[in-house]
């Protein structure tokens, strides 16, 4: 986290809130609610996770949001835009009584499973919100956060399902929470997101252009957050389920003809009405 001790932070300029609480509860969700309307100037920042699934799934969807790297936070916030709105999203494994952290002036807002009376979040928060999550790791108890970047990979759809369903099934251990961007051979992706304690795996594709020529070099990549997770067997498994080059080749160039036809028969139908 960036030292802010040389900075001069007002809150007359702009308006900072603060997102803390348990993994799975729903934290990037509730601050996406805010994030819709690109009349006023918005801004997303989440400390330490520099190339993360939550980073890159708000820039996809809402492309009007700055998103603040660690780098950049001290300049930036001397100097945004009059209106501006910050929302900084606190991964659960950082310490809410550090000095740099209670530096930031702002609202501050926990988010918390039902049936959790006290915590540390508690403590911390201005305002305390109940999740629609009942999926929750104890304060005093925090599990591990796995990550792995998938950039360039492209997914076997039916492959990719079944090591979905083995992680989040406990073949690997404790899976809490697992959240995805991944990639297709049809030029889709993907957010894939899973909350321990909820019924199934949500699947929801991105509004992207399509990506049917190589290797995508977009962000896609994969966070797990649980215990006793067997990370190499995970990572193995994961890899296992990608494309080699020879057979993306033949997906995208597949994809690319019916692509073609597609916009053919647009054409042919607006020149109809045209006529």
């Amino acid at each position: 986290m960036p030292d802010l001790n040389d900075c001069s932070l007002s809150m007359e300029s702009f308006d900072l809130t603060l997102v803390a609480g348990p993994p799975g509860v729903g934290k990037t969700t509730w601050i996406s609610q805010f994030l819709k309307d690109a009349a006023r100037p918005l801004f997303y920042l989440y400390p330490g996770a520099q190339a993360s699934v939550d980073l890159a799934r708000i820039g996809y969807c809402f492309p009007w949001v700055s998103i603040i790297s660690d780098d950049q936070l001290a300049r930036v916030l001397t100097d945004l835009p009059d209106q501006a709105q910050v929302f900084m999203e606190l991964g659960f494994h950082l310490d809410l009584e550090s000095p740099l952290l209670s530096a930031y002036p702002g609202r501050r807002i926990a988010i918390v499973p039902p049936g959790l009376a006290t915590s540390e979040w508690h403590n911390w928060a201005d305002e305390v919100m109940p999740s629609n999550h009942s999926q929750a790791s104890g304060a005093d108890k925090l599990p591990a956060i796995w990550r792995s970047p998938l950039t360039g990979q492209v997914f076997d759809p039916p492959s990719l399902d079944d090591v979905l369903i083995e992680l989040t099934g406990g073949a690997y251990g404790q899976v809490m929470r697992l959240k995805g961007i991944f990639e297709l051979p049809d030029g889709r992706a993907f957010y894939v997101d899973f909350v321990e304690g909820l019924p199934g795996i949500e699947y929801t594709e991105l509004k992207l252009p399509r990506w049917l020529d190589g290797r995508p070099d977009r962000f896609s990549g994969l966070e797990i957050v649980g215990r006793d997770l067997e990370q190499k067997t995970i990572a193995q498994t994961v890899l296992a389920c990608c494309l080699a080059d020879d057979v993306l080749f033949q997906y995208q160039r597949q994809y690319q003809q019916v692509q073609s036809e597609e916009e053919t028969v647009i054409e042919e139908s607006e020149q109809e009405v045209m006529v």
